[in-house]
């Protein structure tokens, strides 16, 4: 990734065998949100420290967001991988035969929520930031995330700011700094490139820009007897299904927040101003 940006003097490292005491960790994940999340974040704490995990599969462009942001923010974005080795969700896939399934997906607890386990027992996160945006559903699932995760103390910088998604994209671009390609595409996340939670739009999506990522799965499936998408196998898909909205949720690096459908009475009243997300 190149030698990291002049900035404020940070923690030491993950791996270094010093225990960090009392940081505010930042899961920033390559998308737009996260990235502004944690400049508001840094510019308001003097503790911040920043987490990508790193996976094959992800976007190539990412290693020059990953660079642009660090010069951006000033501070080192620190890359971890999963301890047991696996380069993409290709190979969770193929090692575990599970694919997707009401658990949720195996690659995320393999390749995301795992590292960050074992990061919390190294370190004592103080508080975690999330890249929540200021929309309804979003501040609902902030509200349900506190409710589930209270240990986390969150800080949700993009609501405390009233900033909408596509306002992050703005501030990014805004600072000089081009989207990552994914978005270019026509992707609503930058989540590494064959995302099983995505549906049909997504996965033709992928199917026009990443032919071979499309292929690899849909033999994966067939191999493994499960497919991404409930009710069609990959070679199945109708090509002109859904190619229009690709829409896929976003990877996270904790427990599904549950009940996130179900709409809280307390986020009408952080829209209207009566209370803050942080009062919710």
């Amino acid at each position: 990734m190149g030698t990291p940006p002049q900035g404020k003097q940070k923690h030491s490292l993950p791996g270094s065998g010093l225990k960090i005491r009392d940081m505010k960790v930042c899961w920033w994940s390559a998308g737009a949100t996260s990235a502004v999340a944690a400049k508001l974040a840094i510019e308001k704490y003097n503790d911040v420290e920043l987490f990508y995990i790193g996976i094959s599969s992800a976007h190539p462009d990412n290693e020059r967001f990953i660079r642009d942001c660090e010069n951006w923010y000033g501070q080192k974005i620190n890359i971890v991988s999963n301890s047991k080795g696996y380069a993409d969700q290709f190979e969770v896939i193929e090692h575990t035969g599970y694919v997707n399934g009401p658990a949720g997906a195996r690659c995320t607890l393999e390749l995301k929520k795992q590292v960050r386990r074992e990061l919390q027992e190294k370190h004592n996160f103080s508080n975690h930031i999330m890249g929540y945006e200021y929309s309804p559903n979003e501040i609902n699932r902030a509200i349900r995330f506190k409710e589930q995760h209270p240990d986390t103390n969150p800080i949700f910088p993009l609501i405390e700011n009233k900033i909408s998604g596509e306002e992050a994209h703005a501030i990014v671009t805004g600072a000089g700094i081009e989207l990552p390609e994914m978005y270019k595409l026509g992707f609503q996340n930058n989540n590494c490139i064959g995302c099983v939670k995505g549906g049909k739009g997504y996965w033709n999506n992928i199917r026009v820009h990443f032919p071979n990522t499309f292929d690899r799965m849909a033999r994966l499936e067939r191999e493994i007897g499960r497919s991404c998408i409930n009710e069609v196998f990959l070679d199945e898909l109708n090509p002109q299904e859904g190619i229009l909205n690709p829409i896929v949720p976003g990877c996270g690096m904790f427990c599904q927040v549950e009940f996130a459908h179900l709409m809280d009475s307390k986020v009408e009243k952080i829209l209207s101003g009566q209370i803050s997300i942080n009062e919710a």
